[in-house]
């Protein structure tokens, strides 16, 4: 797709939301008071790590966390991020960091990308200041410890966490 047909108005989040927390609906609300379309791409199958819940799963809990916002629509994909982009339109990848290790990994993954498609950018969003510290991983690890995530997390994920972890 030539960058001609890319449109600066569309963004994706791309991601792996297992699970989704809060901090990741924020990066997306923010997301969509500054572009017009945002689709939230949820990676099928990542290979740098291992998902606890299945894709149908993980669509399901951001639909139910993002229905209040307009302009946002899931999808899931298993192609380079790029690629994914450039079939839906997507002029720009926007990417929530909450803190400098993060940063390291999207530095690198920026690279790539734009290796692989100049004409696409990557904007970067800071993690709220109460988000910055909340992770997928983390989140996981506290429920599997029978900690309380209903701060971190949509309810409908929590309900799920304490389920999949209550013996």
């Amino acid at each position: 797709m030539s960058s001609s047909e890319l449109d600066p108005r569309v963004a994706i989040c791309p991601g792996t939301y297992d699970p989704v927390t809060l901090g990741h609906v924020d990066v997306i609300e923010r997301t969509a008071r500054i572009f017009d379309r945002v689709i939230v791409a949820v990676v099928r199958e990542p290979r740098h790590k291992t998902v606890t819940f299945e894709i149908e799963d993980r669509v399901s809990f951001l639909e139910q966390a993002v229905s209040h916002i307009g302009r946002v629509e899931i999808q899931h994909f298993s192609e380079l991020v790029t690629t994914f982009a450039a079939r839906n339109g997507a002029a720009v990848i926007v990417k929530g960091l909450r803190a400098i290790s993060d940063f390291e990994w999207e530095f690198q993954m920026n690279h790539l990308n734009q290796n692989l498609a100049e004409e696409i950018e990557t904007l970067y969003l800071m993690a709220s200041a109460h988000h910055s510290f909340v992770s997928s991983s983390s989140v996981k690890e506290i429920a599997a410890f029978g900690g309380r995530v209903d701060d971190l997390v949509p309810a409908v994920v929590a309900e799920r966490l304490r389920a999949l972890y209550s013996d």
